[in-house]
């Protein structure tokens, strides 16, 4: 790997002071510190030298900022220059604080390293070749959580674990045919999908948006969870393959046969029961037809109103 080059902005005051041990030992840790003092020989071209090979090859611009820098007229074209630069080419800007003075307004809303302390100054030190060499104390990034991968294609408004969890109770309800789900809709061998605050953090939302009924015991249970029908609505319409057809089927046998009960449903669109139940429930939320339901889970339709008729021509 080539070495960085850093094109060292400075107050000739501060070289004998700070610039020129600093750069030193920017060399020694394998940085190509460029400093007009050890770069630009006799009969060079000044503008050529600084702008074409310090600024122009540097992979970051410090800029030593002092007492005796922020107001000289040559280290304002050079930081000018610099911005430009770092607008234009990604060069990074490294503000390098060695006395109480004022910031440049063009470097205010950079992150600056203090030299003020010298008690600090190895610290300082290393964050500066840190930031050239592009290190990073953030830790490595691990594997997601096992219940990640099983979040798949989300439900409408709900987020990643509120999708799992809603899809988790509707395919439940599904498979048992009763929308009380209770605590096994969200495990697997015995253990839950989602590590349990979350899930019940994710039930809690759920039953204040209303896709989630949640009948809490003064032990905080989850034996009372069920799937409400907007909840299912929303699942089904995204995630039950033809569910608009399903839909339309079943109104057909309501309107145009004698079919006025789930069991009859059931058996001629052959569905599972809790669909079938569900689109039931849905046009009797809207009105579309009355419905007597019995303890045992079968219901009459006694009504069925004309938009439900129209709504097939």
């Amino acid at each position: 790997m080539d070495a960085p080059r850093v094109f060292v902005s400075h107050a000739s005051e501060d070289k004998a002071r700070f610039v020129m041990s600093f750069a030193e030992q920017l060399r020694s840790n394998g940085i190509d510190a460029w400093v007009d003092t050890w770069e630009i020989k006799v009969g060079d071209s000044l503008v050529k030298k600084i702008f074409d090979e310090g600024l122009g090859a540097a992979r970051a611009v410090i800029i030593v900022l002092s007492r005796n820098s922020v107001h000289k007229p040559w280290v304002r074209e050079e930081l000018d220059h610099a911005v430009v630069s770092k607008i234009s080419e990604g060069t990074r800007i490294i503000p390098l604080v060695l006395d109480d003075c004022e910031v440049p307004q063009a470097l205010k809303a950079t992150k600056w390293v203090s030299f003020k302390d010298e008690s600090a100054y190895d610290a300082s030190f290393d964050e500066i070749v840190a930031t050239i060499f592009g290190a990073s104390d953030k830790p490595p990034l691990g594997k997601p959580p096992v219940y990640v991968s099983a979040f798949g294609a989300g439900v409408t408004s709900h987020n990643n674990i509120d999708s799992l969890v809603t899809r988790l109770a509707c395919e439940a309800a599904l498979e048992s045919g009763s929308s009380l789900v209770g605590a096994d809709a969200f495990k697997k061998n015995g253990e839950f999908v989602i590590p349990e605050p979350q899930l019940r953090d994710s039930l809690e939302y759920l039953n204040e948006y209303g896709a989630i009924n949640w009948q809490q015991s003064l032990s905080g249970s989850l034996s009372g969870v069920s799937v409400s029908v907007s909840g299912f609505e929303l699942y089904a319409r995204e995630h039950v393959p033809g569910y608009s057809e399903i839909t339309r089927s079943v109104i057909s046998l309501i309107v145009n046969t004698d079919a006025r009960s789930n069991n009859v449903l059931r058996e001629k669109q052959n569905a599972p029961s809790f669909l079938i139940d569900h689109i039931i429930r849905t046009l009797e939320c809207s009105g579309s037809i009355r419905v007597i339901w019995f303890l045992a889970g079968n219901c009459q339709i006694d009504h069925v109103s004309a938009s439900l008729r129209r709504s097939l021509s």
